[in-house]
């Protein structure tokens, strides 16, 4: 059996993250068409007859880096490298290569890993705008692969390619196991994607969530009590919303996610909190 670890990196809203969710095959990490969803590496796990890949999802790449918060960003994308076997590199043709796209391949260029161009979005019609610059990258890497992490199509090439990279070794994850989140950090993750895509500008980059319980009552139903911090006091009212509407259609559509997903029903008690410092666990 083979296992190791493959790194996912990209500048932002290139697909990684759904990506990520497609070859493991389940929703692993949150998705938003905001720039800078992910705050952390996140392991996916996958596990078949060849052996086990732990996909490191990492957060995206940005030109500007001039807060904490970002720079950090920054510094967990270039240690998410080091201890990988191999990289994907991700990149979305329905874009033009700039400066951001330069920043980010620097990060890999020199590698001495295998290294697969990962050309996504391809079912999309804006893709031919660009495809052809990308793929003037292709003899700076080991292989590459056009597909689509959206509609799955190519998307077998990617594990045949990562298990030809690994060494023969042991499973760094039970079988069953998909991810290095716990309970918490998956859902509190949950609720932050709703945040993103309910709230506009910078008040969901203003926002950080921690669940501070999980019960499973008598009857199986599921009770989670979370916090949304923000970091400024003018940002509150814009999250809970008039007549507190705005929370609680964050706890819905997060309730309705929950319930798909796991098939019990549960029942969020969502709170918001001022934390000008919550931010400092990135820096």
């Amino acid at each position: 059996m083979k296992s190791g670890f493959v790194a996912i990196i990209g500048r932002s809203n290139v697909g990684k993250s759904t990506l990520l969710n497609s070859l493991v095959g389940s929703k692993i990490a949150i998705t938003t068409p905001k720039p800078q969803t992910t705050r952390q590496p996140i392991q996916g796990v996958l596990t078949s007859d060849e052996g086990q890949i732990v996909f490191v999802d990492t957060p995206g790449i940005m030109q500007k880096a001039k807060d904490g918060l970002t720079q950090r960003l920054l510094q967990y994308a270039k240690d998410s490298l080091h201890d990988v076997d191999a990289i994907m590199y991700v990149v979305d043709p329905t874009r033009a290569i700039g400066d951001e796209e330069k920043q980010a391949f620097k990060l890999i260029e020199k590698s001495t890993k295998p290294k697969l161009l990962v050309i996504n979005k391809v079912d999309d019609k804006e893709a031919r705008l660009y495809i052809d610059y990308y793929r003037d990258l292709i003899p700076k890497f080991d292989a590459y692969a056009e597909v689509s992490a959206m509609t799955k199509k190519n998307l077998d090439v990617i594990p045949r390619w990562c298990f030809a990279q690994l060494k023969e070794g042991e499973f760094m994850y039970p079988e069953f196991q998909m991810t290095n989140l716990t309970n918490e950090e998956w859902m509190a993750e949950l609720i932050r994607e709703k945040l993103f895509l309910r709230l506009r500008q910078e008040v969901p980059y203003s926002t950080h969530v921690k669940v501070n319980e999980i019960a499973v009552r008598e009857n199986g139903n599921v009770y989670v009590d979370a916090t949304i911090y923000t970091n400024a006091e003018r940002y509150k009212p814009m999250i809970i919303g008039r007549g507190g509407q705005g929370i609680k259609e964050i706890g819905q559509s997060t309730r309705r996610e929950l319930e798909a997903v796991t098939g019990k029903k549960h029942y969020l008690a969502l709170k918001v909190e001022v934390d000008p410092n919550w931010a400092g666990q990135f820096e």
